[in-house]
């Protein structure tokens, strides 16, 4: 999850070349959104069931199934289990607590809560953002009255290379920022963004259309090197199901939304003082931010409740 404010310019741009990119990797050029910017600060690191999922995601994940033959599943979590029940403990961990943890200026307080983070008893992991004060909250941003939940599998779960995603149905409003990302296992041994940070998914609740991608590290980091793609004909990701994935080999990473491709970040694009870190395990990340220096504030527009429900979250390995 970045800490910089993109252009509407930059994002229209990237938009246009990058939702008709393939999979080939060149040297930076002006098309890449690469900076150097190693003096950031440390940054924070509803409801459908599945017979209700709209039949254009159901087609594009059986596209996405069709290439299973080259994968193996090494790990996963289908949220199956009754309603108000927390996830796996055995899988899941939380991060809790307030800014001034996260950088980023956000809003929400996380917490451990099922009202926070709890399945829905359809299959599904409900992530809710609620408009609400707790007895012990301390927010360093806003006015401490929101709560949220950031799941982690930090010491649980980590790896380097193969397939990862999820099948998430993104909250949309003023403020909302979801995400599904992973960061560097060895969080502990060296600052970020030397571990590494991976985007698979975020989106601006403001702007539902759009999914980002990114990756962070030395010398990239308030501005990574950065994808994004918009559904057709004004399309909103919170209308529905959409599965978000990256395939990451030792030197690339390409993003997919609902099985197409629509970029990739290459170790031969970055430039003098940037360093390649994705060489290494990382652990994954769901969680549903409230503000902050990117979504902006929550106003009287934001629907509280807000949800987002993770169908799964799968990862493969290469066959071999």
């Amino acid at each position: 999850m970045r800490l910089r404010l993109p252009s509407l310019t930059a994002i229209a741009a990237a938009i246009a070349v990058l939702t008709l990119a393939g999979t080939g990797c060149g040297p930076a050029g002006p098309g890449d959104s690469v900076r150097d910017d190693d003096a950031a600060p440390r940054k924070r690191a509803a409801s459908m069931t599945r017979h209700e999922r709209s039949d254009q995601s159901s087609r594009s994940d059986q596209s996405d199934r069709n290439d299973l033959s080259e994968w193996k599943l090494v790990w996963s979590d289908e949220f199956r289990g009754a309603a108000h029940q927390s996830p796996d403990r055995t899988k899941w961990g939380f991060e809790r607590g307030g800014e001034p943890k996260w950088g980023n200026h956000e809003w929400q307080y996380y917490t451990d809560r099922p009202a926070n983070a709890s399945l829905d008893g359809r299959g599904n992991l409900a992530v809710t953002a609620r408009h609400e004060r707790l007895r012990g909250m301390k927010c360093g941003v806003g006015p401490c009255d929101i709560t949220s939940a950031r799941l982690t599998t930090k010491g649980k779960f980590a790896r380097a290379y193969g397939r990862f995603e999820a099948r998430i149905k993104i909250p949309k409003g003023q403020g909302l920022w979801p995400a599904f990302w992973m960061l560097g296992a060895n969080a502990d041994k060296v600052t970020w963004p030397a571990n590494g940070e991976i985007d698979v998914m975020e989106a601006l609740g403001r702007e539902p259309g759009t999914a980002h991608g990114a990756i962070h590290g030395p010398g990239y980091v308030i501005q990574g090197l950065e994808r994004h793609t918009a559904l057709p004909r004004g399309g909103s990701l919170a209308d529905g199901f959409h599965t978000y994935r990256i395939d990451w080999t030792p030197d690339t990473v390409t993003w997919y939304l609902d099985g197409k491709t629509y970029g990739n970040a290459c170790k031969n694009q970055l430039r003098r003082g940037q360093k390649w870190v994705f060489d290494h395990p990382h652990y994954l990340l769901l969680n549903l931010a409230v503000g902050g220096d990117w979504p902006g504030p929550p106003d009287r527009s934001t629907p509280f409740p807000a949800r987002m429900l993770v169908d799964y979250v799968r990862v493969y390995a290469p066959r071999r």
